[in-house]
């Protein structure tokens, strides 16, 4: 009875641990199934824990409602939790802003719910007057901070690691958008944000 009861204890403290209560300002990191070049994505850049990440998305609660804001289909928008997580059948990593910058929080979902309507950034080119999805949460804590980068931009790659050609997938893309392939441009990506020493990755859901 004593080790089923033991057995029983440790699994509803797993349970209780998957459980997060979702606050605003919340980054949700996801491993989206978009095919080629969501790999060529989460190939050059390993997030969490070695875990691969291509899309995310900021939590902000309106009413009673849950909404992730997110840049993705052509514009940034407010998508309904159900809705966002359809993009995986992976488990999804919550981060949250460590105590000393949510500060910060309530300014970057104002920027952010401006930015409303703003085009999806198909040229993944930082800065043109669009949004991808990292892109929209870089430039939102910048804002909150003062103008200062909160977040880091790295330079871009499209190479698959290890050689000097690119992935045939962004080949292709970039091919079929008319526009060159942004190679050594700033940037940055939902797997680099999911490292920073400024959130920490409370759970999953």
């Amino acid at each position: 009875m004593k080790y089923i009861l033991i057995f029983l204890f440790g699994y509803a403290s797993l349970f209780a641990q998957n459980k997060i209560q979702l606050k605003d300002g919340d980054l949700i990191f996801q491993d989206m199934d978009c095919g080629p070049l969501c790999d060529a994505i989460e190939a050059v850049t390993e997030g969490y824990n070695g875990h691969d990440f291509s899309h995310m998305g900021m939590v902000y609660h309106r009413n009673d409602t849950l909404f992730i804001i997110e840049a993705a289909g052509n514009a940034v928008r407010l998508s309904t939790l159900e809705k966002f997580s359809k993009n995986t059948k992976k488990p999804m990593y919550v981060g949250r802003l460590k105590k000393q910058y949510r500060k910060l929080i309530n300014p970057a979902i104002a920027f952010s719910l401006k930015q409303m309507g703003v085009p999806y950034d198909d040229e993944y080119v930082y800065d043109n007057g669009s949004y991808y999805c990292s892109e929209l949460i870089y430039d939102a804590f910048k804002e909150a901070n003062n103008g200062k980068p909160f977040f880091e931009l790295f330079p871009m790659t499209y190479k698959q690691p290890g050689t000097n050609g690119f992935f045939p997938a962004w080949v292709d893309y970039y091919k079929q958008i008319g526009k060159p392939i942004p190679e050594g441009q700033p940037g940055c990506n939902p797997g680099g944000i999911s490292t920073s020493d400024k959130i920490e990755i409370v759970g999953k859901i």
